[in-house]
């Protein structure tokens, strides 16, 4: 191994600071009551197992079959921050009858189903559902669950800073459960929550929505909040050529979120001014392919790569015209970005996205500055 290496994983070991223990169901139940165990809102909104995985969760406790470890992060007041485990501890907080937030309304008490090992599970809740009932579990089967143990791997607050979003993104990034930007989502509430509020309330704006026509499925997958940040990134963070698009997201977020010059304000009203005259030029065709007589099929992101950025770096010239030459303007550039070279060879289905960015992002400000 190379001296040079040996290097880096020595330096990159101390700025890593951990602990670990089992510790019982029943304890983590009490930090979780006491608020010394905490799960942010926008984490919760994320815990969607479905009743058939919370209840073989809770037969593994039962039968004491091993499971994954939770990993906290411990800040300055010694209190535990959730980084992953989510969908395990909310089910045992949902069974146990002490899951806070609004989820825990939606869901209200959880009742089990039937299992291979345990079918008489089927029907039982923790507490039973009126005096008398026999749907309970019972107090020896709720000291059984208390007892069962979990591993607890601590960051502690002595760790580097971006540890802790490093660790979420690693235990996160290709599990089938979230989306990419369901993971940056969490990294931008431990980043700076007034942040990714802020982010997620641009994405709601109603021209921006229009103009991305999203899906339901893409609006589940918090693809809205994802093309948002694109915009803010494209228009504040230069992409290397060659990095991977979601490594670029992960980094723009990381470097907006924590830039203490990002003008929110400033930025806001950009992207309103942008998305408001791409609406009334445009509307739900903002981002959608020319036939050569109109606008037809569903959003395209080469088409947004290059419209988008393109209107918000010429927004001041382009807000000056009249509505007419202005609604004239716009609609005549995305019919000729269609006949544009350097467009044609990189929007097609096999351009990577990669490729995307390094040829379409520099057109995009001289493509939709008007003469």
């Amino acid at each position: 191994m190379s001296q040079a290496l040996m290097e880096e994983v020595r330096v990159a070991r101390t700025e890593i600071v951990s602990d670990g223990y089992e510790m019982s169901v029943g304890e983590i139940l009490n930090l979780y009551r006491d608020d010394e165990l905490k799960i942010d809102p926008a984490f919760q909104r994320l815990f969607r197992w479905d009743d058939t995985r919370k209840t073989r969760f809770i037969e593994s406790l039962l039968l004491g079959i091993p499971v994954p470890p939770v990993f906290v992060f411990q800040d300055e007041n010694g209190v535990w921050e959730l980084i992953d485990g989510l969908q395990r501890l909310s089910t045992v907080f949902q069974f146990a009858g002490v899951l806070r937030g609004e989820r825990a309304v939606e869901l209200g008490p959880l009742e089990l189903a039937g299992t291979n090992f345990l079918p008489s599970l089927a029907g039982k809740r923790w507490e039973p559902s009126a005096p008398g009932a026999d749907d309970g579990v019972g107090q020896a089967l709720q000291l059984q669950v208390k007892r069962a143990r979990l591993r607890v791997e601590i960051l502690k607050k002595e760790s580097d800073a971006q540890a802790k979003y490093e660790l979420f993104q690693r235990l996160n990034t290709g599990g089938a459960s979230l989306s990419e930007q369901e993971i940056r989502n969490c990294v931008a509430v431990m980043l700076n929550k007034d942040f990714y509020e802020w982010l997620v309330e641009r994405s709601r704006n109603p021209d921006f929505v229009q103009t991305t026509s999203q899906t339901e499925t893409a609006i589940s997958a918090q693809a809205g909040v994802e093309l948002a940040l694109r915009f803010f990134a494209f228009q504040n963070v230069p992409y290397s050529n060659g990095l991977d698009v979601h490594e670029y997201l992960d980094q723009a977020l990381t470097k907006l979120a924590t830039d203490a010059d990002f003008d929110q304000v400033r930025e806001g009203r950009i992207f309103d001014r942008t998305f408001s005259a791409l609406a009334d030029a445009l509307g739900d065709s903002s981002f959608k392919r020319w036939d050569g007589t109109n606008f037809r099929g569903k959003f395209l992101m080469s088409v947004f790569e290059v419209m988008a950025p393109g209107v918000a770096q010429n927004i001041e010239v382009i807000d000056a015209m009249d509505a007419a030459a202005r609604n004239g303007f716009i609609r005549e550039k995305a019919v000729e970005l269609w006949e544009n070279d350097v467009f044609r060879a990189n929007s097609g289905g096999g351009v990577r996205g990669t490729t995307r960015l390094v040829n379409l992002l520099p057109m995009a400000a001289e493509f939709l500055r008007p003469a």
